[in-house]
């Protein structure tokens, strides 16, 4: 599927608060944790659990939610389908998109028992 300007305004002026129980509820139902939960939003974005917490509590949009975060230098690893959308053919005009489901991949990996070191992407030497 093609990501269109449209699909990644809705995205971004989404509130990640609203979405964050989502994720969290998802996480539970498989017998995972909040703290794995975090820990692998923290890997990607750089936020630690104040930062995050904050944003939480600012009600902050996934594009602020984006702006802020320094992404993982590996996250270019992170592929495969979510949504019907293929990660690694979303578009560089969409980043913001393409960020999005990076982090939807990692918790759908978290979900589905996936080893967090699995999850958290090392470039092979």
């Amino acid at each position: 599927m093609k990501v269109t300007a449209e699909k990644n305004e809705k995205v971004a002026n989404m509130i990640f608060a609203s979405i964050y129980p989502l994720y969290l509820n998802r996480l539970k139902k498989n017998g995972r944790t909040k703290e794995e939960l975090n820990q692998v939003i923290k890997w990607l974005t750089g936020f630690d659990q104040e930062a995050l917490q904050a944003l939480i509590d600012d009600k902050a949009t996934f594009r602020t939610f984006f702006q802020k975060a320094k992404i993982h230098p590996n996250a270019h690893l992170i592929k495969g389908v979510v949504c019907g959308y293929r990660i690694e053919e979303i578009e560089d005009e969409f980043e913001l998109y393409k960020q999005c489901r990076r982090m939807e991949k990692l918790i759908d990996e978290l979900a589905r028992g996936r080893k967090m070191e699995k999850i958290l992407r090392e470039e092979k030497k």
